[in-house]
C-alpha cells in the first residue's frame, strides 16, 4: 500500500501553485487561444500548402488530401555530438511508422546542438548556456509553419532538452513527446578515468596517456555514461511523463530502442485532437515540475538543473526557485549513487533497476505526484515499470528489488535522508551546493580566499604551488551577464588534487560546474553575479569565507559595505561571442533561469 503524499512536497507544491497563479493562467489562456485559432491545413492558401508538401515525396498526396495527422519532427542531429549521432536515421524511420497508423511526418526543422564536453575550458563554452535560448527559438521557428498536429522532439544533451521544451511550450496546444536515443556502452572504469585526469593535472602523465584514457571512456555513439546533465535530462523526461515509459537509458542500436521509438511515433498520433488529446501545456504543470525536481534530488543529478528547472517552469508560466528546491531536498531522500556520486555509470544504473525502480520506490513512499498527466495512457504509475521485448512485442515489467544496493536503494532505506542539493546564502549571495557528491566532513569549509577572474588563472596558480593550503577559491565574473556563465569543469582535477593532499578546499563562483561535478565542495551559480556589483566583486585575497551546506551558509567576515567592487572585465571577442552580446545584456539571474529570452518581459 503506497503512502499518501509527503507533507513537505504537498506544501511546496501548493506554494508553487499559488505563486504561479497569475502567470500560469496567462500562459494557459494563450495556449487555449492558439488552439482555437490554430491554422488548419484545409484553410491554408494553395500556395502555402503547395510549398509545405513539395518536398514530402511519397507523403505528398496524403498531406494534400489531409488523410490523417501530420507530425512535426524537431531534430538536434549532428554527428559530432555522440549522443545525437544515432538520430541520423530517426526521421526516415518515423515517417514509415507514422504511415503504419494513417499519419504522416515531416522534419519541421533542426536546432543547434553543441557538446559541452568538447568546449570545456575553451572559448566556445561561453556560448553554451545561451545555446539553450537559441534552441528554444529554433524550435519555435521550426513549428511556425502551422502544419503539425503533434511534435516529436529529438534531443538528449545538456542545453538541448531544456531548450526544446521551452520552445515547444510556445506551441503548448500541440501534443509533444521526447524521443531519446540512449547511452553508449560503458568504457573504462570511472575511477581509472578520474585517476588519470588527476595525474595529468599534477604533470605525472602526458597528453598521449590522457587522450588514450579519455578515448576509452568516450568511445562510440550514445550519451556519455556518467550521470551529468544529459542523463539527468533523461531522468527528468521520465519524471515529467514526456517519454514512452522506460525509454531513457536503452542503448542505441538495440531492438528495444527501435521499438520504443516506433511506439513513441504511434503514441504521438494517438494524442492528437479528437483522440486521446494531451496538449503539452497540460502535461507540463506545477506537479510535473515538482516531480522533475524530486527526481533530480533523489538521484543526485546535475547541478545545471538548478538553472534549467526554473527556466522550463517559467516557460510554462510556473514560478519555481531555489527555496522550493532546498525545501524539497529536506524531504526527498537520496536513493541513487551514479558516477560521479558513485562508482557505476548509467548503464549499471539501468541494469540495477533504473528509472522504473526509482519512480516505484518514490511512489511507494509518497514522494512524487502520482496524478500528473503524462504522454502515456497508463499514467505516471506506468513509469515505475521497465520495458522489454517478448517475442516481437514491447512489454513492461516490474523491475523488482534493486539489482545493486551500492547504486540503488529503496526510499525507505536511502543513502542519505535528504536530497542531493542545498541552498547556501548569506552576505555573499545565494548559491547551490551539491551535497550528495561531497563527503559530510567537507560540508563546512572556512578558510582565507584566493580570488580569480578566469579559469586558467586558477590552474596556473595551482601549478606554481600557490594553492597548497586551506583555501576557498573564488572565481568571479563568470555569471550569465558577464560571459554567458560557462562551466568551470577544468578546475575539478586541480581542486581534487589539493583535497587529496589533505587541504580543506572549496570553490565559490557565479559560474557553473559541469553536471559531472564531483567531490570538492562548491557554492556555484552565485547570485547576484559579480558583474553589476554583486558581493563577489568586493572580495579580496585573504578574506575569510565560510561555505556550509549543513547550516546553508555562504558568507565572509569581511565588511563588504565599505568596499568598491572590482573593475569589470571587458567581454572577450572571437568565436562568435560578440554576437551573443544581446543575450548577455538581457539575461536574468541564475535562480530565475539565466535566460535572456524569458527576461524579455513577455513571460
Amino acid at each position: 500500500m503506497s503512502k499518501s503524499l509527503n507533507d513537505t512536497i504537498h506544501r511546496v507544491t501548493q506554494r508553487v501553485i499559488e505563486n504561479s497563479r497569475a502567470s500560469r493562467a496567462s500562459y494557459l489562456e494563450l495556449t487555449d487561444r492558439e488552439s482555437e485559432r490554430q491554422v488548419n491545413r484545409d484553410t491554408l492558401s494553395c500556395s502555402n500548402l503547395a510549398h509545405a508538401f513539395a518536398g514530402a515525396e511519397e507523403d505528398q498526396q496524403a498531406i494534400k488530401a489531409a488523410r490523417g495527422p501530420n507530425l512535426g519532427i524537431v531534430t538536434s542531429y549532428n554527428d559530432m555530438l555522440s549522443a545525437h549521432q544515432p538520430y541520423h536515421r530517426y526521421p526516415e524511420r518515423m515517417k514509415i511508422w507514422a504511415r503504419e497508423v494513417g499519419a504522416t511526418a515531416q522534419v519541421a526543422g533542426a536546432t543547434p546542438a553543441m557538446c559541452d564536453g568538447v568546449t570545456q575550458g575553451q572559448d566556445g563554452m561561453e556560448l553554451s548556456l545561451f545555446s539553450r535560448d537559441v534552441i528554444a527559438l529554433s524550435t519555435v521557428v521550426a513549428l511556425s509553419h502551422a502544419m503539425y498536429d503533434g511534435v516529436a522532439l529529438l534531443g538528449i544533451c545538456d542545453k538541448i532538452v531544456p531548450g526544446l521544451l521551452m520552445g515547444a511550450l510556445r506551441y503548448g496546444h500541440l501534443p509533444a513527446i521526447f524521443v531519446p536515443s540512449g547511452p553508449m556502452p560503458s568504457g573504462i572504469p570511472n575511477k581509472e578515468k578520474q585517476r588519470v585526469r588527476q595525474l595529468y593535472a599534477e604533470g605525472k602523465v602526458g597528453r598521449d596517456e590522457l587522450l588514450e584514457s579519455e578515448s576509452a571512456s568516450y568511445h562510440s555513439p550514445g550519451t556519455c555514461t556518467f550521470y551529468g546533465t544529459a542523463n539527468s535530462n533523461q531522468m527528468m523526461m521520465e519524471m515529467m511523463g514526456l517519454h514512452v515509459p522506460g525509454a531513457a537509458f536503452v542503448q542505441p542500436g538495440a531492438k528495444l530502442r527501435q521499438e520504443l521509438t516506433r511506439t513513441a511515433t504511434h503514441r504521438l498520433v494517438e494524442m492528437g485532437k479528437d483522440r486521446d488529446y494531451r496538449p503539452l501545456a497540460h502535461v507540463i504543470d506545477e506537479k510535473a515540475i515538482i516531480n522533475a525536481a524530486i527526481g533530480l534530488l533523489a538521484t543526485g543529478g546535475s547541478t545545471n538543473h538548478a538553472i534549467h528547472i526554473p527556466a522550463m517552469a517559467r516557460a510554462a508560466g510556473i514560478a519555481f526557485d531555489w527555496s522550493d528546491l532546498t525545501e524539497l531536498s529536506s524531504a526527498v531522500p537520496l536513493v541513487a549513487r551514479v558516477y560521479p556520486n558513485g562508482s557505476g555509470d548509467v548503464n549499471h544504473f539501468h541494469e540495477a533497476g533504473g528509472m522504473g525502480y526509482v519512480i516505484g520506490t518514490l511512489l511507494d513512499e509518497g514522494l512524487a505526484h502520482r496524478d500528473i498527466l503524462t504522454v502515456w495512457d497508463g499514467g505516471f504509475e506506468a513509469y515505475s515499470k521497465e520495458p522489454g521485448i517478448d517475442g516481437d512485442a514491447l512489454v513492461w515489467r516490474d523491475p523488482g528489488p534493486s539489482g545493486d544496493t551500492e547504486m540503488l536503494r529503496p526510499a525507505s532505506d536511502p543513502f542519505q535522508p535528504d536530497g542531493g542539493m542545498r541552498l547556501v546564502e548569506g552576505n555573499l549571495g545565494r548559491a547551490c551546493f551539491k551535497s550528495s557528491a561531497v563527503e559530510r566532513e567537507r560540508w563546512t569549509i572556512e578558510a582565507p580566499c584566493r580570488v580569480f577572474e578566469d579559469q586558467p588563472s586558477v590552474n596556473e596558480a595551482f601549478k606554481r604551488g600557490e594553492l597548497d593550503k586551506d583555501v576557498v577559491v573564488v572565481v568571479r565574473f563568470q555569471g550569465p551577464r558577464a560571459n554567458g556563465m560557462p562551466e568551470l569543469h577544468k578546475l575539478t582535477p586541480a581542486l581534487g588534487v589539493l583535497q587529496d593532499r589533505g587541504y580543506r578546499v572549496a570553490l565559490v563562483t557565479d559560474g557553473r560546474m559541469s553536471g559531472a561535478s564531483g567531490k570538492v565542495p562548491a557554492a556555484i551559480h552565485c547570485t547576484p553575479e559579480a558583474l553589476g556589483g554583486g558581493p563577489l566583486a568586493k572580495l579580496r585575497d585573504g578574506d575569510i569565507v565560510r561555505v556550509c551546506a549543513q547550516s546553508g551558509t555562504l558568507s565572509t567576515t569581511a565588511d563588504l559595505s565599505t568596499r568598491e567592487p572590482a573593475a569589470e572585465p571587458t567581454p572577450d571577442m572571437g568565436m562568435g561571442r560578440e554576437l551573443f552580446a544581446m543575450f548577455r545584456n538581457f539575461a536574468d539571474g541564475a535562480e530565475r533561469g539565466a535566460s535572456a529570452m524569458l527576461a524579455s518581459g513577455s513571460l
